[in-house]
């Protein structure tokens, strides 16, 4: 992958990781909440997985905010 991208995911993933704290969830019940396997979210929080659109908005969903206002946090 290509290194840029790699960094997207990690601002991405931080981003999601602060949302999450923020709003006094643990890992697994955001992935719960999200319908996301938790190791996925894990992967997904590090900066690992490639998320998709779709579980961009279920992520978001579940924390109560836009799939934008997660993008706009990560720099993106």
């Amino acid at each position: 992958m290509h290194h840029d991208v790699d960094g997207q995911l990690i601002q991405l993933g931080v981003a999601i990781r602060s949302r999450r704290k923020s709003a006094g969830l643990s890992q697994e019940a955001l992935a719960d909440n999200a319908g996301i396997d938790r190791s996925h979210m894990g992967k997904i929080e590090r900066g690992e997985r490639n998320v998709s659109i779709l579980n961009l908005s279920r992520v978001a969903a579940a924390l109560h905010v836009l799939p934008s206002e997660l993008l706009h946090e990560a720099g993106l």
